[in-house]
């Protein structure tokens, strides 16, 4: 009843959405549309220049067709956005508000994995090379029948650029070695102190990417959820208006 009440204190000319939320919804989706037709126009572009032979041969990893997913990705939400915010249109709202959400869920999945999997940090195990043990496949225990058993992963190892073949099982039984010799074939050290020391360096420049990456997501996701309840409430008001309108006849 309390709402009621406050809806029957508008008159018919007020409505609940606000030009300036609406439009700027609008503004945002238009700039990341154009700039999805960009990536998609290059993607196209790097790949029609590519020979066929080469552009078949590194298909999967090729950035152009990356470019162009990425592109195509831009466009479909970002058109959801543009036409969402101007027609007022729920459904086309929420959908772009939902895939705004996943991606930027993904983009943290994928920052937090890039940490955790990434051999760039050169080194092995959590706090050394012997915490590999503690898998079912290298432990070292007797009873291990595993033919990677008192082993470390190939990403430990210690690769030459001189080796015309590489050794990828140059891990093996490197757990039983001591740590000066293991030192020899693999990295010792562990990842945690590496990692921990690599944040601390590069602080501001994560916190920066961090930025820069999650406040467009995040003004997006605001924005969309503004507008979505200013409409929910609009529609609201129709409705009483209809229900309560004056005799014309009257």
């Amino acid at each position: 009843m309390g709402k009621r009440a406050a809806l029957a204190t508008y008159d018919k000319e007020f409505s609940f959405v606000s030009p300036v939320v609406k439009y700027l919804l609008f503004l945002f989706n238009l700039i990341f549309w154009m700039i999805s037709m960009v990536l998609m126009s290059v993607g196209i572009y790097a790949r029609m220049m590519k020979h066929a032979e080469a552009a078949m041969a590194c298909l999967a990893v090729d950035p152009a067709i990356l470019l162009l997913i990425v592109g195509v990705l831009m466009f479909f939400i970002t058109f959801c956005g543009c036409v969402g915010s101007l027609r007022e249109n729920i459904c086309l709202l929420q959908t772009f508000c939902i895939f705004l959400t996943i991606i930027f869920l993904l983009q943290l999945a994928a920052g937090v994995l890039g940490f955790v999997f990434s051999d760039k940090f050169s080194c092995c195990g959590g706090v050394t090379y012997t915490d590999w043990s503690q898998n079912m496949y290298f432990n070292c225990t007797t009873d291990n029948r595993s033919r990677e058993r008192c082993s470390v992963p190939f990403s430990c190892c210690l690769l030459s650029k001189d080796e015309a073949v590489i050794n990828t099982m140059c891990g093996q039984g490197m757990q039983e070695l001591p740590y000066l010799q293991a030192g020899a074939f693999i990295h010792t050290n562990g990842c945690i102190d590496k990692l921990v020391n690599w944040i601390h360096s590069n602080l501001f420049m994560l916190g920066g990417i961090a930025l820069g990456l999650a406040i467009p997501q995040l003004v997006g996701i605001l924005l969309s959820q503004i507008l979505i309840n200013q409409i929910k409430d609009q529609i609201e008001l129709q409705n009483y208006n209809l229900q309560h309108r004056t005799d014309p006849w009257q």
